[in-house]
């Protein structure tokens, strides 16, 4: 079994992945272990209805951790499109005292999670998701378990250092992880409206203060030239999370049932924008998007 070192930024992401969450969380985990094994190394949960307890107002958010390039329930294509751009996104309904419990589900590998939250990787998409209160739901043995929990920590220092030069000289806690979220979305096409970053951070005050003092523990105050780089570098973030954002919804028109309805959704419920789909567009929601996206724009539904 592994031996986990002494890192307090890891002892606090694994108090916080050992809390107890609904009943109906634990059953849609346990659909989506079933539909992904035998490949599945661990569950977790994230995302909206975690951070406000509810399962009933939008879709639960899993990410489901394979064994990389195992057989499972992905056919080969998917899992080698799964490798290029992860991950790869499907949609899952479980029955839960009377009523269904709907999911949006993400499968990654685990080893190649573990290289995406690293600071060498230059696009956020994971790193941003998993730096937020996470859920291990379920994992298939001790030492996947200590992996997650090792990733996670890794995650929280990874949006940490990358958004430290941009806060200024002497930011307060929350502002640290305030600019760490708007830069992230920034580079991701999103339909939340502004302050989204704020209300996160806010959402979970005494976690982010704590974590901000835990990251910012004997580090010296960013120059001049770090904050140069820096903007250089969130600069390409944004040119490179825009294009992937775009290739990950083509690729999610393969996988995610009910796609074209999904995302209409979700712009609807972060930007108040109303949208009306005709059958043609649900039929062929790469083509829709694509001609939707400019007027989206334009109207400030997805930025």
């Amino acid at each position: 079994m592994l031996t986990e070192p002494a890192d307090p930024v890891r002892a606090l992401v694994a108090a916080e992945a050992a809390l107890p969450v609904a009943p109906a969380f634990h059953a849609v985990a346990e659909a989506a272990r079933a539909r992904f094994a035998p490949a599945a190394r661990a569950i977790l949960l994230y995302g909206s209805c975690l951070r406000e307890g509810d399962h009933r107002d939008g879709l639960v958010d899993l990410f489901v951790l394979v064994e990389d390039g195992a057989p499972g329930a992905e056919g080969a294509l998917l899992r080698r499109l799964g490798a290029l751009l992860p991950p790869n996104v499907y949609h899952l309904g479980t029955p839960f005292e009377g009523r269904t419990i709907r999911a949006k589900v993400a499968v990654v590998g685990l080893a190649r999670l573990e290289r995406l939250v690293e600071p060498t990787t230059l696009e956020p998409y994971f790193w941003a998701r998993l730096a937020q209160p996470v859920r291990l739901l379920w994992a298939a043995d001790p030492d996947v378990a200590a992996r997650v929990r090792a990733l996670l920590a890794r995650a929280i220092r990874t949006l940490f250092e990358a958004a430290r030069p941009l806060a200024g000289s002497h930011p307060a806690p929350l502002e640290l992880f305030e600019r760490a979220f708007f830069e992230t979305y920034r580079t991701e096409l999103r339909a939340e409206r502004p302050g989204r970053a704020t209300s996160l951070v806010t959402a979970d005050v005494a976690r982010y203060e704590q974590l901000a003092r835990l990251c910012l523990a004997g580090r010296p105050p960013p120059s001049a030239t770090e904050f140069r780089a820096a903007t250089r570098l969130w600069a390409r973030r944004r040119r490179l999370g825009k294009l992937r954002s775009i290739l990950r919804l083509a690729k999610a028109a393969f996988t995610f049932e009910g796609g074209a309805d999904y995302l209409v959704w979700k712009i609807e419920r972060h930007s108040g924008e109303r949208i009306e789909l005709a059958p043609w567009q649900r039929s062929h929601p790469i083509l829709a998007g694509l001609l939707l996206l400019p007027k989206l724009r334009r109207r400030g539904a997805v930025r």
